[in-house]
């Protein structure tokens, strides 16, 4: 007993020196990349908890109150739920922390970058105390999932947007021929990627023999849309460019495909329900990955920018040079303190959110907006409720990226 009481000691020890020594290490900069470490983490403990947890959840009796025992999927979906509930009360709490921060002085942007030991205890008990909730808590936060993840999906056309722009700018300031045939080069394969996909799309979900007109039109106003966005983009009076008009007509492709391959795989007109388990996974693999993408891309790029995801009081880069000016020529402390204060670069409210936003995407993700009905607990993001949120994100991607063309035209006196 002594002896095993010590091992416990040591090992309790060198866990606490080790979480010590990480929590150290976070730099200011490496900050925005920790958060997403505990997204990451909660992304995998609940992939873990669904293939794993069901036998244990069935034992514990304030979540098994049903008299007749519900089938493995069930727990499989509640334990993704509350592992994504804990993640997002840990982001919603920062975000609503951060509200109003504006200068480096704010007291809140130490607890934004430090803190790392209590960052960690404070996430792990949530994770653990989501275990505890009756299960109509997460009846309503499965509810709200729905309507968080369809903003989560917005932002990340936004930021897909913005990473269009930034691209196609950066090259074009370069002001060489040799990037503007890059540029070329690479509209032209986008272009060539989206048609040729979509005719793939046409033999996989409009098998012969059966009448697929959805899938049909689902496939057809993909290759409408994409040609569209190189006519505005190209038209005269719009201010656009081909290299944005490309990129944004793959990720619709993208997305035309993963709405139908989430359709049911008893639905005569998904041709690849011979290969459920493969093309599950697949799509699972590719919208994990395209959310982690999008989440570590918006801290990397709120960290660097001085205009994207900036507070609106925030003063944009150049700004704080006026500032030293004006405390060189006040001689009071006070006002040369003030002068000193250097402006937050991006808004840790919004930051925080979308972390948020993305748990509540992942536990639909994970769960197939938990309307899946089939049997097999390998199928996951399988169901029409896939479908549909998948073609409307298209559509609405479509939409905003018209708009932004468009919109100087239409409101000539606001600035875009």
């Amino acid at each position: 007993m002594w002896a095993a009481s010590c091992l416990s000691s040591c090992c309790a020890s060198c866990t606490c020196g080790l979480c010590t020594s990480v929590a150290s290490s976070v730099s200011r900069r490496s900050a925005r990349l920790a958060y997403c470490g505990f997204f990451a983490l909660s992304l995998i403990l609940a992939w873990i908890l669904r293939e794993v947890a069901a036998p244990l959840l069935e034992k514990i009796p304030w979540i098994n109150t049903f008299t007749h025992t519900p089938s493995k999927e069930w727990f499989q979906t509640d334990a993704v739920l509350r592992v994504s509930l804990g993640s997002f009360l840990f982001f919603a709490i920062f975000a609503l922390m951060m509200i109003g921060v504006k200068d480096q002085n704010d007291k809140r942007d130490s607890w934004h970058h430090g803190g790392w030991i209590a960052k960690i205890v404070i996430w792990v008990v949530l994770i653990v105390l989501m275990f505890f909730l009756p299960n109509i808590v997460i009846t309503i936060y499965e509810t709200l999932s729905k309507f968080g993840s369809g903003f989560f999906l917005f932002a990340q056309v936004i930021l897909l947007l913005d990473f269009t722009y930034t691209w196609n700018d950066a090259w074009v300031e370069k002001d060489e021929q040799k990037w503007y045939i890059a540029l070329l080069s690479v509209s032209a394969v986008c272009y060539l990627a989206t048609y040729s996909f979509s005719g793939v799309l046409f033999m996989w979900f409009n098998p012969s023999g059966h009448d697929c007109g959805l899938n049909v039109f689902f496939i057809v106003m993909t290759m409408i849309l994409a040609f569209a966005f190189a006519v505005v983009a190209l038209h005269p009076q719009v201010n656009g460019s081909l290299l944005p008009a490309s990129v944004i007509s793959v990720y619709c492709a993208y997305l035309c495909y993963s709405g139908l391959s989430s359709e049911p795989r008893d639905y005569a007109c998904n041709g690849l329900h011979k290969h459920s388990k493969q093309v599950s996974t697949g799509t699972l693999v590719l919208g994990l990955l395209t959310t982690v993408i999008s989440v570590v891309y918006s801290a990397v790029r709120t960290g660097s920018s001085t205009s994207f995801l900036s507070p609106p009081s925030s003063p944009k880069s150049g700004s704080s040079k006026p500032l030293l000016e004006e405390g060189e020529v006040e001689s009071g402390k006070d006002d040369k303190k003030e002068s000193e204060a250097r402006p937050v670069t991006y808004s840790y409210t919004f930051f925080h959110l979308i972390f948020a936003l993305a748990s509540m995407y992942s536990a639909m993700l994970l769960t197939g907006w938990t309307s899946s009905t089939s049997d097999s607990s390998e199928l996951i993001d399988v169901g029409w409720t896939s479908v549909w949120v998948r073609i409307c994100t298209e559509w609405a991607t479509a939409a905003l990226y018209i708009w932004t063309l468009i919109a100087p035209l239409v409101l000539p006196d606001r600035e875009f």
